[in-house]
């Protein structure tokens, strides 16, 4: 059976995502992930961008030890040199140069010709494999590249040693119809084409990346690329976790097999949300909290029949905890008994039917059901890094004709002090915020705040992520507590030590953006 090769891009074009900054820590932990879920190839970034990132890359390379991790760079020398010095110490390091192809690439971006193009990607090419056992080769916008000159540039860096040679869909401008034909075509026509690995890199500006990506394993495609959760700049990438199940699911339409281990990927895709800050939407496919739920009386009756009704992969094998039949104004009878049931009651046909009216008039008040829910109606009816500053406590003073305050006590290690200062402001946590400012002498500006629920009911667990920014420097912080003003102060405290961090330790870097 063909293998299909997966090389994640999360660590690199995934925090490319608008307001994604992920620290060497960060990038280290989803690597290690990364390497448990059995990805082939990880991109750790792209040393040349910035002493940060190189320092990223290096740390990534030593700790990771069954995956080959490689570092972006430019068709420019002073690019493969600083992703050397980088990777020279990891166990397997590999090197992924890009060059773009298309017309308006060569003609708006680069301005060289297609002579130019050919002989800066050879002189790439040549001069990596001087360094590195594994040379990936991308054309950059080659989906919108003229085919004959696609396959004179395959022949040139084939020709110089490229091992990988990767034919990107950077502006998620293909069909699958027209982008497996791209590879159906370089296998036909050119020479040496069986001495590489060919691999597809699509983004999702059409929502059609995973299709895509699919239809080029189809043409032939030996590896794919992407990122967890489809995340990465604009409408995202390839969504990795969506492949491995497709092709697990589909074998016998794809006929590869992959060595992915699939039940690693709600796990990696937790991470990785949490990580970076991006929310997985219910309805995301694979992953989604609503992937495996559901609450339509005829699903529901269909799953407790025989799950292969409605669901055609079961969710232990991408290590869930198990199908949700979740109880709603949508449920039949047939879910409503099996919950109480589950519940240790038991009711003869006409105690059920007064209950399950009851149950209705419950669910036109309240979306979701829970089981203390079901409970009382039955009853009714039967009768990163060293921290700078700590969060040490918190007090609020606030009433509707008031002004709010806050009081706040923080440790500043700096000084090896505690820190007391009070602050009003327009809401609690505009008063916090404020507050901290005034404890730590480090003004922000808060670009981004945002409430997600971990749990459910009165005493679930609130996260808190924020944004802020300085002298052009823009990072998240996350706080965690059952009370959404605490984790508040802990997530505007743990982004202003990133900050202050990254200041201290990290020189101006040279922006550098590519797709």
């Amino acid at each position: 059976m063909r293998r299909v090769q997966f090389f994640d891009t999360t660590l690199r074009d995934g925090e490319q995502s608008p307001g994604v900054n992920l620290s060497a820590e960060e990038k280290v932990t989803i690597a290690l992930q990364l390497e448990k879920l059995g990805i082939h190839v990880i991109e750790a970034g792209f040393a040349a961008s910035s002493q940060g990132d190189q320092e990223a890359v290096r740390q990534v390379g030593e700790r990771v030890k069954n995956a080959t991790v490689v570092s972006l760079a430019r068709a420019v020398s002073g690019d493969i040199e600083k992703a050397w010095t980088a990777l020279k110490s990891a166990e397997a390091p590999g090197i992924h140069i890009f060059l773009a192809t298309s017309p308006i690439h060569r003609r708006y971006k680069l301005n060289m010709s297609q002579e130019e193009v050919l002989e800066r990607a050879e002189a790439a090419v040549r001069l990596a494999k001087q360094y590195f056992p594994v040379v990936e080769f991308s054309t950059e916008d080659g989906g919108r590249t003229e085919l004959d000159f696609l396959c004179r540039v395959g022949e040139r860096v084939i020709a110089a040693g490229a091992d990988v040679l990767n034919i990107p869909d950077t502006v998620g401008y293909m069909t699958p119809q027209e982008y497996g034909n791209i590879f159906r075509h370089l296998k036909e026509n050119v020479k040496g084409i069986e001495k590489v690995r060919l691999s597809a890199h699509c983004h999702d500006d059409l929502g059609l990346a995973v299709a895509n990506s699919l239809a080029a394993i189809e043409a032939g495609a030996d590896q794919v690329e992407g990122t967890i959760n489809g995340i990465g700049e604009r409408a995202g990438n390839t969504a990795l976790e969506e492949v491995a199940v497709a092709l697990s699911t589909r074998n016998e339409c794809y006929g590869v097999e992959t060595g992915i281990n699939l039940k690693e990927i709600t796990r990696t895709s937790r991470l990785v949300s949490k990580m970076t800050g991006m929310l997985v939407p219910g309805n995301k496919a694979v992953v989604g909290a609503n992937a495996f739920a559901h609450e339509s009386g005829i699903h529901q009756d269909g799953m407790l029949k025989n799950s292969a009704t409605y669901e055609i992969m079961k969710p232990e094998s991408i290590g869930q905890d198990g199908t949700q039949l979740i109880l709603g104004k949508h449920s039949g009878r047939h879910a409503f008994r099996d919950k109480l049931t589950a519940l240790g009651y038991s009711f003869d046909d006409q105690q059920l039917n007064q209950l399950f009216v009851r149950f209705k008039e419950m669910t036109d008040r309240k979306k979701t059901i829970e089981d203390d829910d079901l409970v009382s109606l039955v009853e009714e009816r039967l009768g990163d890094g060293e921290e700078i500053f700590e969060f040490d406590a918190i007090q609020l003073s606030y009433g509707n004709h008031s002004l709010p305050t806050a009081s706040l006590r923080l440790m500043d290690h700096r000084h090896n002090r505690m820190v007391e200062e009070a602050a009003c402001g327009s809401g609690s946590v505009d008063a916090i915020f404020h507050a901290i400012d005034r404890a730590t002498g480090e003004p922000m500006e808060l670009t981004d705040y945002k409430i997600v629920s971990v749990t459910h009911g009165k005493d679930s667990l609130g996260e808190v992520y924020v944004k802020l920014k300085r002298n052009g420097t823009e990072v998240q912080g996350r706080g965690v507590s059952t009370d959404v003003l605490e984790a508040s102060a802990r997530a505007y405290i743990h982004a202003v030590n990133r900050i202050l961090q990254r200041a201290a330790k990290q020189p101006k870097a040279e922006a550098v953006h590519t797709s």
